[in-house]
């Protein structure tokens, strides 16, 4: 199994390959836009690599962080998840958001992802529950997470789906969802003034 590649960007196209060469050989790899705008041709690179073997294919999909591999195998070992779809996760989601929204049962931020409609979202925040905490790619809540009624009240009042995730990753733990209402109200509204 692969699990870096340390060489030299000889190409990169705009569908999300590059060709990274190591030791006179050029390994095509599958990467994120993020990733990929990294990688400069004639540059040197490296990356930490998941090495994709199915029948009758193998595929190199890499990344810059560690964390971002990471994230890529646990959405793959959800049902349903294939390369393709955890790579255009990764694309819309850093391993860290990630964790967020599948904390805070966020459907909305997974249907945003290309590909992805509101049951295979909804399947996916089940399966990927504490998956990613246990990865250490989040943190694990200590009771007082704000629930999906704040965000369904957010956005009953007109709130988007980005400025609602951002107010309440900022409010963070609170003794109950009432306080988690109350204190993103504050800072959304501090913001529109």
């Amino acid at each position: 199994m692969i699990a870096s590649l340390r060489g030299t960007v000889v190409e990169r196209d705009g569908s999300g390959t590059v060709v990274i060469e190591v030791g006179g050989i050029g390994w095509v790899v599958h990467v994120t836009p993020a990733t990929l705008a990294e990688l400069e041709p004639t540059s040197p690179a490296f990356l930490y690599v998941h090495h994709h073997i199915r029948e009758g294919a193998q595929s190199l999909y890499g990344f810059a962080a560690r964390e971002e591999r990471r994230a890529f195998e646990v959405l793959l070992a959800a049902h349903g998840i294939g390369p393709s779809l955890a790579l255009a996760v990764l694309a819309c989601h850093a391993p860290s958001a990630l964790a967020d929204i599948v904390a805070s049962d966020d459907v909305a931020a997974l249907t945003a992802v290309p590909g992805i409609g509101r049951k295979t979202a909804e399947r996916m925040l089940i399966e990927l529950k504490g998956r990613l905490v246990d990865e250490g790619l989040g943190e694990r809540p200590a009771g007082g997470r704000p629930t999906s009624d704040v965000r369904e009240a957010l956005a009953g009042l007109g709130y988007s789906q980005d400025e609602i995730r951002d107010a309440l990753r900022e409010v963070g733990e609170v003794a109950s969802a009432e306080a988690a209402l109350r204190a993103a109200l504050a800072l959304l509204g501090a913001r529109r003034a």
